[in-house]
């Protein structure tokens, strides 16, 4: 079998965009379970191994585009059993419309990867024929396609349409197709910290870097000294007024970026999260930016009733980042275009709400709660929010223009940031928060 790097890399990706469409995989768990097989038989150089990210990110974010290029040149759909052989050519049209990778080396490594299969050997000519078609019409295709509708679940756009109108759906959409930049929070000195990472410093504080580099070679990484976070990751735990010395808890915590700024911040936290994987990379996060928190590993509402109810412990500030649809992160996760379905979102609903209520049962009198979702679906934030001041849950705290931009301000007075604010540096992840109160109900 030919093991080159440039076979190799269009190999892992497509291993990887198999395991995430077709078994259910998250696409950063599987290019990270895959690169670590690939160190323990043949390292690939940081060149590589971010091809091979690259090429797995373009064919789910551009699914819907290279499907219809490649349905075009091809007489009948070919057998389902044939799927690798569909995966060559979505990698291949990736290469040649999207990446402009050159067409002999796009062609030649789609051929050779299906004659290196076995059981697709005889599938090559007909590989060979559609890409080279690709190569030659692909992108006047791509020219001519509505690439913003094309590459979203049509539910989930007619959510956007229904909400923000027609104009910004389709902005939203667009926004999703873009490369993401690298965010960073920093703990001070952000002028300082903005030149030595080559970054500009965002109306909100966080610091930009367009170009992408390798994060643990970046200057102060090993201090500790920041840690990447997208601008809009960045809003909630800043929706706090003063923390110092208070009591935080930080609700569904991992990766830890909001519970490193709740402590940077001068509060007493401790960090909640369900998964042991997610909580073994908050403990590493931790202890990279030598934060002291307490780390517990439960689920939520079982320690408010096991741990946190019994002993009435109360806390000053309670951030909770619900579990969500996560449709608002498409730039830097188009896997979920093809894990989130309606009755998902209507399932999450019914955790979010049980989860806002569990939190604002942990509120000290006099305390604040935020309750975000990396979503703007308004199942997923307004109408949450909105149901529980209702039943008297909560009470909101409406933000003001002085502390966040103002466009970020619905008028409720919660936070919400679309995916196309700040487009011409890259845009946002699509972003709700609410600040609250404990309400009447006790």
């Amino acid at each position: 079998m030919n093991n080159s790097p440039d076979l190799l890399t269009r190999r892992l990706a497509v291993e990887i965009f198999d395991a995430v469409l077709r078994r259910d995989r998250g696409l950063e768990d599987e290019y990270a379970a895959r690169m670590e097989k690939q160190d323990g038989i043949r390292p690939l150089e940081p060149r590589d191994r971010n091809f091979v990210r690259l090429l797995a990110t373009v064919m789910l974010r551009r699914l819907g585009q290279i499907n219809d290029i490649i349905g075009r040149f091809l007489k009948t759909p070919l057998p389902d059993k044939a799927c690798f052989v569909s995966d060559v050519l979505r990698v291949t049209t990736a290469q040649l419309v999207f990446l402009d990778t050159p067409a002999h080396a796009a062609v030649s490594t789609g051929v050779a990867l299906v004659k290196s299969h076995k059981d697709y050997a005889g599938f090559a000519a007909l590989v060979n024929a559609v890409s080279r078609r690709v190569a030659e019409r692909g992108k006047q295709i791509a020219d001519g396609q509505d690439a913003a509708k094309m590459n979203v679940p049509a539910w989930l756009y007619r959510e956007w349409q229904k909400e923000y109108g027609a104009e910004n759906a389709r902005r939203i959409a667009a926004a999703g197709l873009c490369e993401a930049p690298l965010d960073f929070s920093v703990r001070d000195n952000a002028a300082v910290w903005a030149q030595r990472l080559g970054a500009v410093e965002m109306p909100t504080g966080t610091l930009r870097r367009r170009d992408q580099a390798s994060v643990p070679s970046l200057d102060g990484f090993d201090d500790g000294a920041w840690w990447v976070q997208d601008l809009s990751a960045a809003m909630p735990a800043a929706l706090f007024h003063s923390l110092s010395g208070k009591k935080a808890v930080d609700l569904c915590a991992a990766p830890g970026g909001k519970t490193a700024q709740l402590a940077a911040m001068g509060a007493d936290v401790t960090a909640v999260d369900v998964s042991a994987n997610r909580i073994k990379r908050l403990r590493e996060n931790m202890r990279r930016l030598n934060l002291d928190v307490k780390i517990v590993r439960a689920d939520v509402r079982k320690w408010w009733l096991e741990t946190v109810k019994p002993q009435n412990l109360k806390f000053d500030a309670v951030l909770l980042d619900a579990p969500c649809s996560a449709t608002g992160t498409l730039r830097r996760h188009p896997d979920v275009a093809c894990h989130r379905a309606p009755q998902d979102v209507e399932r999450l609903n019914k955790t979010q709400a049980e989860l806002l209520e569990t939190a604002a049962g942990m509120l000290a009198d006099g305390g604040e709660l935020v309750y975000c979702v990396c979503s703007i679906l308004p199942s997923e934030g307004r109408e949450i929010i909105d149901a529980a001041v209702k039943r008297g849950v909560v009470e909101r705290v409406p933000l003001t223009a002085g502390e966040v931009p103002a466009e970020m301000i619905t008028e409720s007075g919660d936070l919400r940031i679309l995916p196309f604010f700040y487009e011409s540096s890259g845009g946002c992840d699509g972003f709700f928060a609410a600040r609250l109160k404990k309400g009447k109900v006790k």
